[in-house]
């Protein structure tokens, strides 16, 4: 049996296996609250904290998303006319993204990583100037640097954050706020919004002062 292509087979099937693979979404979530009420009913209106937003078509589904939670602990839309007894505002947004860049153990070389009749076993080290070496059976020290064995890559990570303040409408007084705040590699707020909304719901109003890692199931397929 060809061993170096039973490797590359395994290899390859793994990477295939996680591409189809949807990934969590992971939300750093941090809640305080006062006095914010039992829920008995109580009404509320939501805003926008950004005056611009307020009335859009994207903002009202986002908005649609909270009330459909603060409805599912009890509380309820204020009816049309209705004085509220609280005011929602929310924000969001995503940032323009930053560069990352990573480096793994490649199968680079002249054997295509099988040296010597077994298995090329990469180990990373510390070189000269801090700059980091693959090296296996086969020291790439002596071949130079343009031998190294590191693949070389970078992604954007963009960072998208919410933020949900409650307060009492007679007298502005504040209730509850928390914010939630992800890194995705994608700026796509239509998916990033709801994924955010979810993350602050989990467990509300939760304890005050603590911040948690939510992590929120990818949907199912079909």
């Amino acid at each position: 049996m060809n061993l170096r292509r039973l490797g590359l087979a395994a290899m390859t099937g793994a990477a295939l296996a996680l591409a189809g693979c949807a990934t969590p979404f992971k939300a750093d979530v941090a809640r305080f609250q006062t006095q914010l009420p039992a829920p008995q009913g109580q009404s509320f209106a939501i805003e926008s904290s950004d005056p611009a937003l307020q009335g859009g078509i994207e903002f009202n589904q986002y908005a649609s998303i909270v009330a459909g939670e603060l409805t599912r602990y009890g509380y309820r839309p204020a009816a049309s006319g209705e004085r509220p007894d609280m005011l929602v505002r929310m924000d969001y947004g995503v940032d323009k993204g930053r560069e990352r860049v990573v480096s793994s153990p490649g199968f680079g070389g002249p054997w295509g990583g099988y040296y010597g009749g077994g298995f090329y076993r990469p180990v990373i080290v510390r070189g000269p100037r801090g700059r980091r070496y693959v090296y296996g059976w086969s020291d790439p020290f002596m071949w130079g640097p343009g031998w190294g064995y590191n693949d070389v890559s970078s992604y954007t990570v963009y960072t998208s954050g919410m933020q949900l303040q409650i307060n009492r409408a007679s007298d502005g007084y504040r209730l509850f706020e928390g914010r939630a705040e992800a890194q995705s590699r994608d700026n796509n707020l239509q998916q990033i919004v709801p994924n955010l909304i979810e993350a602050m719901f989990t467990n509300f109003p939760g304890n005050s002062g603590e911040r948690v890692r939510i992590t929120v199931a990818p949907p199912e397929k079909g």
